[in-house]
């Protein structure tokens, strides 16, 4: 078989066998297939696109192409959830410990943030002690224990994926879709979970900008899965303001805190988000049989403390001072040596924000990474003061910045200022929960 043909075959627009993709993947992870033919291959992909079997093969043989999670020796239906990125993000500190307290099992892999985006990681390491390099053996041992546990995906993960994303980014190969769909799904089935839901971003702070590429991208994932013998469920989520109002990694951990608290309300945005991702977990683990049920049970133990409780005790098995999390202690997180307003312009409502802007600028204040391994300060970021359809009068706050490194402080404030639009007139916001993919 000689890769140069399939390369020519993927380029006329001709469907690919499973084992011309299997050769393909196994030969760039030993380093048979150099890059400047992988290259060629995924422009041929981007460009002629995959059929729902040939990206159900990609993503198999890419999940093969390392270390694979045997979960089997864990209770029950093992329930995961994944985020294609967002800014304010804190659904898995909120949902993986509710899911745990109605009965659920949630073991999860999940990554650090990089750009504009946070990461789940890089929040729980924001609670003193916390360990998310855990062995395989730890994990299950906690699991097993109480339910839920969130650790680093290990270096052998899903080794393709890595050489494929790492050439992807410098020969304009990122946006296709076949790609992005084996990326995430490849990393998710070999994580080891058997029901898996999906929130799907789109808008101005998220990857996939358009809604109709975000559903096509679900459907994609969601068929993925079922074609892989996975349950899964696909949300496709609004990113044109911040889900929570938290930017940063100890304030969203504070905010994830107040929500399990029951001090945040259920018409909230992070609320509702929390609402729909947990729900489906709890459908696809046949721990619910509606929607109705399933929220019921999920409101039930935030205003119990149960799920509050649940993530105090992840927290301390993964060697971390939940006492963090305590009312009296939790200010400490996100001490800081300046707290800065940012003030409207001028009077009006908001209609709209450019996202990412706002998460480029908790990034500039330290709270994010543009380089992989880059040191981040968790403390720090910014918690809006608005939603879109809020009024504001001129020098009422927008935001208020957590500050500890004043270098980039100028470069944030202004980056807020023109993140967020206020007009005159009022319209109305958009929804957060564009639609459920199953």
């Amino acid at each position: 078989m000689q890769f140069t043909d399939i390369i020519e075959k993927k380029a006329d627009g001709k469907e690919l066998s499973t084992e011309e993709i299997r050769f393909m993947i196994r030969g760039y992870t030993d380093g048979v297939i150099p890059d400047y033919q992988m290259a060629s291959m995924c422009m041929a992909i981007r460009q002629c696109g995959m059929t729902a079997r040939e990206s159900t093969d990609l993503t198999i043989a890419m999940m093969h192409s390392g270390d694979v999670a045997d979960l089997s020796d864990l209770p029950g239906i093992k329930l995961d959830k994944h985020s294609t990125g967002g800014v304010g993000d804190t659904t898995t500190l909120v949902v993986a410990p509710l899911v745990a307290a109605c009965g659920g099992t949630v073991a999860k892999m999940s990554g650090r943030g990089l750009g504009h985006t946070g990461g789940t990681l890089d929040k729980l390491e924001a609670i003193p002690g916390t360990d998310v390099e855990l062995s395989m053996e730890r994990f299950c041992e906690i699991v097993r224990t109480i339910g839920v546990a969130v650790i680093g995906q290990s270096e052998n993960l899903v080794p393709a994926d890595k050489k494929m994303y790492a050439l992807r980014d410098v020969t304009a190969t990122v946006r296709s879709i076949p790609l992005i769909a084996s990326s995430i799904m490849s990393k998710k089935l070999a994580s080891g979970a058997n029901a898996i839901v999906l929130d799907v971003k789109t808008g101005s702070g998220a990857f996939m900008r358009r809604q109709d590429e975000a559903e096509e991208l679900a459907r994609l994932m969601v068929d993925i899965g079922t074609m892989a013998g996975r349950k899964v469920r696909a949300a496709i989520t609004n990113m044109n303001q911040p889900l929570g109002m938290a930017i940063g990694n100890a304030l969203e951990v504070k905010e994830a805190v107040e929500l399990l608290s029951g001090n945040i309300p259920e018409n909230d945005p992070l609320f509702e988000v929390c609402m729909v991702l947990g729900a489906n977990m709890l459908e696809l683990g046949g721990l619910a049989r509606s929607k109705e049920e399933a929220e019921a049970k999920l409101r039930e133990k935030i205003y119990s403390g149960d799920g509050l409780r649940r993530l105090h005790w992840m927290i301390d098995m993964q060697g971390g001072d939940a006492s963090y999390l305590d009312p009296d202690r939790i200010e400490e997180l996100v001490a800081v040596r300046r707290r800065i307003a940012v003030p409207a312009p001028r009077d009006g409502y908001v209609t709209g924000m450019q996202t990412e802007g706002l998460g480029i600028a908790a990034r500039l204040l330290g709270a994010g990474r543009e380089t992989k391994g880059q040191a981040i300060d968790p403390a720090v970021g910014l918690v809006m003061q608005v939603r879109c359809g809020y009024h504001v009068d001129a020098g009422d706050p927008l935001a208020v910045l957590y500050v500890n490194d004043e270098r980039n402080l100028d470069e944030a404030e202004a980056m807020v200022r023109t993140s967020v639009f206020i007009e005159d007139d009022y319209r109305q916001p958009e929804p957060m929960v564009l639609g459920v993919i199953e």
